[in-house]
């Protein structure tokens, strides 16, 4: 049996999607609803896990044993695909997430919740990339940016509802329903795809290149905890973070090497032939860059200058968001009718310029309705660039390569938001540090020493003169690290102008018919 397959995405007599098809993308939508939602809902739990279960000190490695595992998964989910069928790696990655997360929930122990989480972590990473390889599989390229566009939506409505969903069960139910939760959902989703999804089987006698998976799976996890420990539990110049910085490097280097010899390679290198992928890489990574860095600092800014409620954090980021949502869904069908694209990487990351440097500009005087309207445009801009990023790099490779590229862009935009929460994170806290100094003195240094980040009920116990200092800090902390952001959308402007724009086939009006493989992709 051959490895493509011609799918019908519109019904001839009707003009409409087939059933099948839409119990399908209701699926994926589950599935990748479940990846998006879990960290926003556990983030909001963890005060009370803490109180049940103890082990304060373990606390962030909750968030990152899961962070590391979905990180170091991606690519092997994606070429195990590609290897032995996309419909069994896609059910089996769910059932391990669904393990995990009845496991999370049983949890007695801090150490038994970390663990489990990294199983967890372990199937997620298979539900992102199993997501876009299968629209990538069944929708012709042209239709694909009008789906993507959807799951991109997706993507912002559990960003935002995450935190207000987690607080609910929490309250209401108790913090193990943060995970039991998963079950219900995964299974609606495991059945929908056993029943009605149809993709061709695939054998292959290639054995998996076990060599490749333990240098790449070393070098992840080294990248990873560098950019989580850097500046926050280790000093950036500590002999713990140089290490892990000199393991990242040796194992990503030998990797590289190593795929180049692989019979089977878990990333084949020659997909970076192809011009239009390896920059929408570059622009993938810039986006997680920049969403995760803004998501995580316009809330900080909002509650410790603004005064907002730190209840409704989620909210607060509604503006940026609701932008990214309606920009994305208009991105999918515009491409979907024209078949064209470049437009949007070029739009997209000069609004994210504008819109940064914008929030860049904010101090304490800057009121919620002018933050708000500096938030919409980079919301407009990442809006752009979420899923064309993944639709044109899908249309860069040939079919056999669909579930490679997908979690090489996944894994790039998952590592683009670690370096964004770390390298912004370092900017912030420093500046914090030294504005808190210079205007406070050594009360000062006495409110940072612990923690550069205060909440609102600390602020509010704050003398008159320290509450002034710290919200002109954390201001000037957020201009500091939007001006970082700032200068890697322009990295992002310079890669989308180099994009070479490929007409995508599909079922519109004007193709005879839709060719399972991408046309011609101009090469490096």
């Amino acid at each position: 049996m051959t490895d493509t397959q011609t799918v019908d995405t519109v019904d001839p007599d009707t003009g409409k999607q087939p059933r099948s098809n839409q119990l399908v993308f209701f699926a994926l939508m589950i599935a990748m609803m479940l990846a998006m939602l879990d960290n926003m809902i556990v983030g909001t739990a963890m005060p009370t896990i803490v109180g049940e279960l103890g082990g304060t000190e373990h606390l962030s490695w909750v968030v990152t044993a899961y962070t590391l595992a979905t990180a170091a998964a991606t690519p092997i989910w994606g070429k195990l695909g590609d290897m032995y069928g996309r419909k069994g790696v896609f059910m089996s990655s769910i059932a391990l997430f669904l393990v995990g997360s009845a496991l999370s929930g049983l949890s007695q122990n801090m150490g038994e919740l970390i663990g489990f989480r990294a199983v967890q972590g372990l199937g997620a990473g298979g539900l992102m990339v199993g997501v876009m390889a299968i629209i990538g599989d069944l929708i012709p390229p042209r239709e694909r940016g009008r789906y993507q566009g959807m799951i991109a939506g997706v993507m912002a409505l559990a960003m935002i509802g995450g935190p207000l969903v987690g607080g609910t069960i929490t309250d209401n139910w108790g913090w193990r329903w943060s995970f039991y939760i998963n079950l219900p959902l995964g299974v609606v989703a495991l059945g929908l795809i056993a029943v009605v999804l149809h993709l061709p089987k695939k054998r292959t006698k290639a054995g998996i290149d076990y060599l490749g998976v333990v240098l790449l799976t070393v070098g992840i996890t080294s990248i990873v905890l560098v950019t989580t420990w850097g500046g926050s539990q280790y000093a950036w110049t500590s002999a713990q973070i140089m290490e892990l910085t000199g393991l990242g490097v040796a194992a990503l280097a030998g990797f590289v090497f190593w795929q180049t010899r692989a019979a089977e390679p878990v990333v084949p290198l020659h997909i970076f032939r192809s011009r239009n992928f390896t920059l929408m890489s570059v622009i993938g990574f810039i986006t997680g860059f920049v969403m995760f860095g803004a998501t995580l600092y316009l809330p900080l800014y909002q509650q410790s200058v603004q005064g907002a409620s730190a209840t409704n954090s989620g909210l607060l980021l509604l503006p940026m968001l609701g932008a990214m949502l309606v920009t994305s869904v208009v991105a999918g069908r515009v491409t979907t009718n024209t078949g064209r694209y470049k437009v949007f990487p070029l739009a997209g990351s000069a609004l994210m310029i504008v819109g940064l440097y914008l929030l860049s500009t904010m101090d304490t005087g800057t009121s919620r309705v002018t933050s708000g309207i500096f938030m919409a445009v980079v919301g407009l801009g990442m809006g752009c660039l979420m899923q064309v990023t993944m639709l044109v790099a899908q249309n860069s490779v040939e079919m056999k390569d669909m579930g490679v590229a997908s979690s090489v862009t996944t894994l790039l935009r998952t590592l683009g938001s670690s370096f964004g929460v770390a390298l912004m994170g370092a900017l912030f806290n420093n500046r914090v540090q030294d504005v808190m100094a210079e205007r406070a003195g050594a009360l000062g240094s006495q409110v940072t020493e612990q923690s550069a980040q205060l909440d609102a009920k600390s602020l509010a116990k704050l003398p008159a003169a320290a509450r002034e200092a710290y919200q002109y800090a954390v201001s000037s902390g957020t201009h500091s690290a939007f001006l970082l952001g700032t200068g890697f959308a322009v990295a992002a402007l310079v890669a989308a102008v180099f994009v070479k724009e490929v007409v995508l086939r599909g079922s519109g009006p004007d193709d005879e018919g839709f060719s399972p493989r991408p046309p011609a992709v101009e090469t490096v």
